[in-house]
């Protein structure tokens, strides 16, 4: 078969025009399932504070004298002061007079798809802030910005670590995680921290909080059950959404922005974002043809107390 002579091809064909779908496709992933699940605060300050408070241990000699006149008393229980310095974020957008003029596909406004694109992309850095570093909260200064103490730098009392790994100095987020040797996560790790956290403190965590390859390791966790399996529709449930253990019950929650090493046991009555600035789209200077804006918001972490929650540290 060949095609005739001075058949009109589309090779050298002009005018042809083009072809251009008017859907934009972003599979960039947005959930943000700490900063959802956690309470909402307000700051007044940079340096935001709040207080704990628990209670003293159980007194098995706790016996007294009939008739006993008192004539000593126990101390006070004081509370504790914590606090977290706020941090700033933003995204900036800038749009020339033109661009957003111009007939585009997917869009009629540049400026107004940019906006949108960078308040997904700034959510996703907050979470990424309050959960995924490794990172102590810093008053800055004048050529220093102020950053947060995130949750790996506060939680300290029921931790499950690798070799050579070490907890922060202090549960006050003054300090961060040593890293230790990597390992496999394995059940009996989880069992510890929440026979831990249910020793340590009286209420009860909700979520086990880990990235990709730690949920599926958690999925191969034999526990006292049987796998399931739907013949009829030809489907093996290979996944474990919710481990409950001896002290309580937990959803396993994949987050793609804690580190990969980290499996963080949170009882999410007791975190917070405390916003001094809420976000906020904001118009900057105009100084030639083009529109400036900012998304910009200030915020910290509170960790209510610690000792609610946990972690299973140096995964692989």
């Amino acid at each position: 078969m060949a095609t005739v002579s001075n058949t009109e091809l589309t090779f050298s064909m002009k005018g042809i025009r083009e072809d251009l779908s008017d859907v934009i496709y972003n599979i960039s992933p947005v959930e943000t399932p700490f900063m959802t699940s956690i309470g909402r605060a307000k700051a007044d300050n940079t340096f935001h504070e709040w207080q704990t408070q628990s209670l003293a241990a159980a007194d098995t000699t706790n016996a007294q004298l009939e008739g006993d006149d008192i004539t000593s008393f126990q101390a006070a229980n004081f509370t504790t002061r914590l606090g977290n310095y706020t941090q700033i974020s933003r995204k900036t957008v800038i749009v020339s007079g033109t661009a957003d003029a111009v007939k585009k596909a997917g869009r009629k406004s540049e400026l107004a798809l940019q906006v949108a694109i960078r308040g997904k992309e700034l959510k996703r850095d907050i979470e990424s802030i309050l959960c995924g570093t490794n990172q102590a909260r810093t008053a800055g200064n004048s050529t220093t910005a102020r950053t947060l103490a995130s949750t790996l730098s506060w939680i300290k009392t029921n931790t499950d670590l690798g070799a050579s790994g070490a907890d922060p100095s202090a549960s006050d987020g003054t300090g961060t995680r040593t890293d230790g040797t990597t390992r496999v996560f394995v059940e009996s790790s989880l069992k510890t921290v929440l026979k831990s956290i249910w020793t340590n403190s009286g209420d009860e965590p909700e979520m086990l909080m880990v990235g990709g390859t730690v949920k599926q390791e958690a999925s191969t966790f034999a526990g006292n059950t049987t796998r399931m399996q739907d013949t009829t529709n030809k489907k093996l449930v290979a996944s474990i959404d919710y481990y409950t253990g001896d002290f309580s019950s937990v959803r396993i929650v994949p987050n793609r922005f804690v580190r990969s090493r980290d499996a963080q046991v949170i009882n999410t009555d007791l975190w917070a974002v405390a916003w001094l600035r809420p976000i906020k789209l904001e118009d900057l200077a105009k100084t030639g043809d083009a529109s400036k804006k900012q998304l910009i918001g200030e915020y910290t972490l509170e960790s209510r107390n610690e000792a609610g929650s946990g972690i299973i540290a140096d995964l692989q």
